[in-house]
């Protein structure tokens, strides 16, 4: 398929491979941010290509898997209202909450409903009027500005039954909360392309010059990947920290301006929980105070910062970390799977847990 068949080449990435191999002269620890990395990794055996002196960390980069509990048990009881269509993408609804699932709500006649849009909820919301309409708005900057244009186009057209229940997180403050730890062993990032191609990589910079490690931005095909890797090798090598741009093809280093400028007319950046992770000051979108009429949390009188500790079974904040593979917990393809997930990263379709699990990967 064009655009993606010479992204996906077997001798380009080979050669690439060779490359890395003829670069690396010492041990480097990389981590990929975005989980959909993760996946082409395992999925193509990009890691098994690599030379023994490259170690890849998986890093918090799936925003379902960092959602916090007392988040998903807001989304459960909202959904479980008799007065509310709640609307959602389709990886949020087996996510497990402090007791329930959005799964379990829908079976038992919560009026919960997969979307591909946010603005399909808001259509939605237009043709029930007498219905409260709820949408989980999910996600890195990557989906922030669709999810602002519904709440936008919601306050222009007058439509008062139509409100987001808001959990966005940031991938600059995430990096930094990883860097800033002391059982850090990240020494490289591939950054996460489709976040740049929407917010740019020029914040990136000063976390490169403060913590002196080499961010490239990535794609998420093979060749992507590896190129992404080389460069932050060679960069190692050479005792340089800067931000390189591999994505060049899409993204550029001042991002999607407009989309900034509907993310800033609705949102604000808030202090945000990750769950395995902890609170992360500025690491969140919420709404604005002249939009906050379209807040789900505050229409309804709801908290979600409730304390909701992760079952102790549960080793997902060690993997959100990078302190941990997938396949190191003892619970692993034993007593989690993705039909009964103790975790949210056996859940995502980009969870790290999940990756392994459905490529059948344990070494």
């Amino acid at each position: 398929m064009k655009y993606i068949d010479e992204h996906r080449d077997a001798d380009g990435a080979r050669r690439l491979a060779r490359a890395i191999s003829e670069a690396v002269t010492r041990s480097w620890t990389i981590m990929e941010v975005c989980g959909g990395q993760t996946h082409s990794i395992l999925k193509f055996g990009l890691d098994e290509m690599l030379p023994p002196q490259v170690n890849l960390l998986h890093g918090p980069g799936c925003p379902v898997c960092v959602t916090p509990i007392g988040k998903i048990d807001a989304a459960i009881e909202l959904a479980s209202r008799r007065d509310v269509i709640f609307c959602s993408f389709g990886d949020m609804l087996r996510v497990p909450g402090t007791e329930h699932d959005l799964l379990s709500v829908k079976a038992s006649g919560g009026e919960v409903r997969i979307v591909y849009s946010p603005l399909d909820a808001l259509k939605m919301a237009r043709d029930n009027p007498g219905r409260q309409v709820v949408f989980f708005a999910v996600g890195f900057e990557t989906t922030a500005p669709a999810n602002a244009m519904a709440v936008y186009q919601a306050r222009q057209q007058a439509i008062g039954n139509f409100s987001i229940l808001v959990s966005h997180v940031l991938v600059p403050p995430a990096l930094e909360a990883i860097l800033s730890s002391p059982a850090c062993r990240v020494q490289g990032f591939l950054a996460a392309g489709h976040v740049c191609t929407v917010m740019g990589y020029e914040e990136y910079v000063p976390i490169a010059r403060r913590y002196h490690v080499p961010i490239v931005v990535t794609g998420f095909e093979p060749l992507d990947i590896l190129q992404g890797i080389y460069m932050c090798v060679k960069q190692l090598e050479g005792g340089r920290a800067e931000v390189e741009n591999q994505y060049s093809r899409v993204v550029e280093a001042e991002g999607n301006r407009p989309a900034q400028q509907i993310i800033r007319e609705v949102f604000q950046v808030v202090d945000r929980q990750w769950r395995g992770i902890g609170q992360i000051d500025r690491s969140g979108f919420g709404l604005r105070p002249e939009y906050a009429e379209f807040d789900a949390e505050r229409r309804f009188h709801l908290r979600s910062d409730r304390a909701a500790p992760e079952g102790s079974e549960c080793k997902s904040g060690l993997v959100l970390q990078g302190l941990l593979r997938p396949p190191e917990c003892p619970q692993f393809g034993v007593r989690c799977t993705p039909e009964h997930p103790l975790g949210a990263t056996m859940v995502s379709s980009e969870g790290a847990c999940a990756a392994y699990f459905r490529h059948r990967r344990v070494h």
